[in-house]
């Protein structure tokens, strides 16, 4: 978390704001709310794109700006500006006070401070040089290319994102952090008698570059890229109709993602519009299945050392031995139900408003060796990959579409197939869970959750599972 110089060189001393005279501004906007916080966010980004065996873009952007919040009961006033002045605070309190008008709210007590910090404040954007940069996507893309006369088309991309914010609150408190963000991102196209096929592989998290330019690393993101190409070179079609499947470890946690997590965050149960409302103490999934969401894991993508709120994130176990024990909570969904937020108050930025938000969801293994656990199934499905997915909150039901899965037979993996989804349910997929592996792990740091129109970091994992009798559509 960030301390009070760095906060006063990101958004007092450059601005020519006074801090006293802002604490008061706030706390005139919120004094007859029963939540709220001015949010300042101080935002460098930029982004690499190489293609084509040359660099195709660069930029480079920096944002600032503020949102000013008054929470009475289910309503909420909201504004936002990019001029960090004391000026526009003022104009915004008149627009947040006019939810206030005829109450008198009695203020909810801040977050608890923490003075944790998950990852390094240490600017990714300026500890590499620009020519450092893109000569490792012109390095990766030349490995890439040499890798086999098949290779046509090789893209890379390299992004990273600085973020300093402040929450103050009417009461003066306040709290901050500072994010680093970046991601690699490597895709290969290969070709053979006039089919192409492509492959892709990428990492990321809240470090520096350091790591992700290191040959070693670029080199296995290309490896991995190059292995799907070939492996979806030698598809067949996919069959069609209802089959055990086996969904690998990682990245494949994405389904749980979207078909459960959403459905199990805080609003949407508040308001009784997801599948898994007043289901607390019920069970919701087959004996086993444990699915947690965990803010607290140094330096993974999804982690917060404070969330969009000041509440500090935490280890929030949601679904525990198959019996669903919690909800993501933002303050104001938590306030409304009667439990204490957990940490999963997140918003893209200063212009939007924070709402119950995934951080790190994921399933804990089990004790099954996956070998075993393939060895079980007859005839069926070994998802590995995924692409684009789609779920309904209300009913649960979802479409994944697999990038990367093969057909099992007699216990065996055979032959890769294309064009494969997955079909269901998500509380009652859960429930056909059969084996649990004991090869959880988490993704390589690629995951961004898309919800009402907002965009923002997440971690997805899973051990290797196998689901009996899921809908698999094909083309066979």
């Amino acid at each position: 978390m960030t301390d009070l110089t760095t906060a006063n060189d990101l958004f007092f001393a450059p601005t020519g704001m006074n801090r006293g005279a802002v604490e008061m501004l706030v706390s005139e906007a919120l004094r007859n709310a029963d939540d709220g916080e001015l949010y300042l966010e101080y935002r460098q980004s930029e982004g690499f794109s190489f293609d084509d065996g040359r660099l195709k873009s660069a930029s480079f952007d920096t944002t600032q700006g503020f949102g000013l919040r008054a929470v009475v009961g289910e309503a909420t006033g909201f504004a936002h500006a990019s001029d960090l002045s004391e000026r526009a605070i003022r104009n915004a309190s008149k627009t947040v006070q006019a939810v206030q008008t005829g109450k008198g709210g009695s203020m909810a007590l801040p977050p608890a401070g923490s003075n944790r910090a998950l990852y390094s404040e240490d600017n990714p954007l300026s500890n590499i040089p620009f020519d450092a940069k893109v000569k490792a996507l012109s390095e990766i893309d030349t490995y890439a290319r040499a890798k086999d006369k098949k290779v046509v088309q090789v893209s890379v991309s390299l992004a990273g994102s600085w973020q300093g914010i402040e929450i103050i609150r009417a009461d003066g408190s306040r709290a901050g952090d500072i994010r680093p963000l970046v991601r690699l991102n490597v895709s290969v196209v290969v070709e053979r008698d006039g089919r192409r096929e492509s492959g892709s592989h990428g990492t990321g998290g809240r470090t520096g570059y350091d790591f992700y330019l290191e040959e070693a690393t670029w080199k296995s993101a290309v490896d991995e890229a190059y292995r799907q190409a070939i492996v979806n070179l030698e598809s067949v079609a996919a069959p069609a109709g209802e089959m055990d499947v086996i969904v690998g470890p990682g990245w494949p946690g994405i389904i749980l993602h979207e078909a459960v997590g959403h459905g199990l965050e805080g609003d949407f149960n508040r308001k009784k519009t997801s599948v898994f409302s007043n289901l607390i103490g019920e069970r919701v999934a087959a004996k086993g299945v444990t699915v947690v969401d965990d803010g607290t894991i140094p330096e993974r993508r999804g982690s917060l050392s404070i969330d969009d709120e000041g509440t500090a994130t935490s280890s929030t176990t949601l679904i525990e031995d198959g019996i669903l024990v919690g909800y993501m909570q933002d303050r104001q969904n938590a306030r409304l139900m009667g439990v204490e937020p957990t940490g999963n108050g997140r918003r893209e930025s200063y212009a939007h408003m924070p709402m119950p938000r995934m951080t790190n969801t994921y399933m804990l293994g089990g004790d099954k060796d996956p070998e075993d656990i393939l060895k079980s199934v007859k005839k069926g499905l070994y998802a590995v990959n995924f692409g684009g997915g789609q779920v309904d909150i209300t009913s649960g039901k979802f479409v994944f579409s697999c990038t990367e899965a093969y057909l099992v037979e007699d216990g065996k993996l055979t032959a890769p197939v294309k064009g494969a989804t997955l079909i269901g349910t998500g509380s009652e997929a859960l429930k056909k869970v059969k084996a649990i592996g004991n090869d959880m792990a988490l993704d390589s740091g690629i995951g961004t959750c898309g919800k009402a129109g907002q965009s923002v970091p997440v971690g997805v994992g899973q051990p290797t599972m196998l689901i009996e009798g899921l809908t698999v559509g094909g083309t066979t």
